[in-house]
């Protein structure tokens, strides 16, 4: 749309209230609400101001004047609001010089299609990520000076088999049983049905929706590829209209990737292809019907995996789902079919136009603007530089002794190590200026201050289990 055609779409909607969103260094929406009057064709260019101190990771307080610059293509109608409510996702810029904000994550993200396209490999990337995550019933946790806990709750979770419900009629899920079973065990079927509709009026092609692996509510929707900006942006919309759904019917959504110890975690598979001129790239005659740039495309994502996880793994949680079993991938490797690959060939399709790669590691608490975009930047560094993966593992790795898997490289096992590998290795994301110095280090700064140091200064609670009555 035009900015004359979202002031039209204004008045044909009734709109009351224009919200301006756009999300922060780690991914979270924002939001800033303007009476519906308050919209002209000149705030799409000159914007509106808003306090970018109060931000994580933006500015210094002397620096905090920023500017929202809406984006008429992203415009629809809030589905939850009571009043009639137009949201925009919006750049944000410098009020001074004008330029786009350094920091704005959506801006590293546009960068980093164009840099692929000043490339001239292609110019198009596609992605179609899979979000998983969990909804509670009920969810109380705290830490402070002389407690740390947790508790979640699910009606369907196997734990309460013997709860006096009043009558408990069984058909609790067993841990790791839960994929793609019906109701009555499986009691979300209305609610992702509730949540898929919302998103297809909201303008998401939904393929599916279906109960995960997981107990205790698990659920997965999923969503047609789109461009890199684009599928960025339906991340973020994705994760807005799951949660409210969930507190509509009084339930709460995370998208956490390890809540439940024993079971499955949420992971976020990032299905990724490049085409040119309308043309599939990644269609050949190599091994699962790949062509070289394709291989090579996995050999840069696994050369870099340890520093990308860094982004795509960007919470000391993500590394309790990245543990062997659970269909977790910590083999750096690659395969058709192969869940326990990093780097899986999907192989439902012959057709040229579905050959695709995902990458299994990332998992949904990304930032997806700069999820993707790194995973971008490692694929173009190898295709560049002819990275070649090396030879496929075509076997179960979850099953494999572990002499078999000492020579593979692995995943992570912590934040810190993800962030000292993305340290040492993050030139590939500086070419073009997609990511600047100043990303990289403010990120890495951020996650070891606010995070990695807190959790290490915490007492844990199964701690106590194990050293109370050293």
């Amino acid at each position: 749309m035009k900015p004359r055609e979202v002031l039209a779409m204004c008045r044909e909607k009734e709109v009351r209230a224009v919200d301006f969103r756009y999300a922060d260094f780690l991914g979270a929406w924002q939001h800033m609400t303007v009476p519906v009057g308050k919209l002209e064709e000149e705030t799409f260019v000159e914007g509106i101001g808003f306090d970018g101190s109060s931000l994580r990771g933006w500015q210094s307080v002397d620096q905090s004047d920023l500017l929202l610059i809406p984006q008429p293509d992203t415009a629809v109608v809030d589905p939850f609001t009571s009043l009639p409510t137009l949201s925009m996702l919006c750049n944000v810029q410098d009020p001074v010089t004008r330029e786009d904000y350094s920091r704005d994550t959506r801006y590293v993200a546009r960068k980093a299609v164009e840099h692929l396209r000043s490339s001239g490999l292609a110019d198009t990337c596609c992605i179609g990520p899979e979000l998983e995550f969990f909804v509670f019933d009920d969810v109380r946790f705290d830490q402070n000076a002389h407690e740390g806990y947790y508790h979640v709750e699910s009606v369907e979770a196997e734990w309460n088999r013997g709860r006096d419900e009043r009558p408990n009629l069984g058909g609790k899920i067993r841990f790791q049983e839960g994929n793609c079973t019906l109701p009555p065990r499986d009691r979300m079927m209305d609610l992702r049905n509730e949540m898929m509709q919302v998103m297809i009026q909201s303008g998401i092609d939904v393929e599916a929706q279906h109960h995960e692996v997981a107990t205790a509510g698990q659920c997965e929707i999923d969503m047609r590829y789109q461009d890199l900006v684009r599928m960025a942006d339906q991340v973020c919309l994705y994760k807005y209209i799951v949660r409210n759904v969930a507190r509509r019917h009084g339930r709460s959504a995370t998208f956490m990737p390890k809540p439940i110890i024993g079971d499955n975690g949420s992971g976020m598979h990032v299905h990724f292809s490049l085409w040119k001129e309308g043309q599939p790239l990644f269609a050949g005659d190599g091994y699962a019907g790949l062509s070289e740039m394709a291989l090579f495309a996995i050999g840069g994502i696994l050369r870099h995996a340890p520093a990308l996880l860094a982004i795509t793994n960007p919470t000391t949680n993500s590394y309790k789902r990245l543990v062997p079993g659970y269909e977790a991938p910590v083999n750096l490797t690659y395969s058709r079919r192969n869940r326990s690959a990093a780097c899986r060939i999907p192989m439902y399709s012959r057709h040229a136009r579905t050959r695709r790669l995902e990458f299994r590691c990332p998992d949904p608490t990304c930032n997806p603007y700069l999820a993707f975009a790194a995973i971008l930047m490692a694929a173009i560094d190898g295709i560049e530089n002819g990275i070649h993966p090396g030879e496929p593992l075509d076997r179960d790795l979850y099953g494999a002794p572990a002499k078999d898997l000492a020579h593979l490289p692995q995943a992570p096992e912590t934040l810190q190590q993800a962030l000292d590998a993305l340290q040492k290795d993050h030139a590939f994301l500086l070419r073009g200026g997609v990511f600047t110095p100043d990303v990289v280090e403010h990120w890495i700064r951020y996650k070891r201050q606010r995070e990695v140091a807190p959790m290490r200064r915490r007492p844990h609670p199964y701690e106590f289990c194990l050293y109370y009555d050293a």
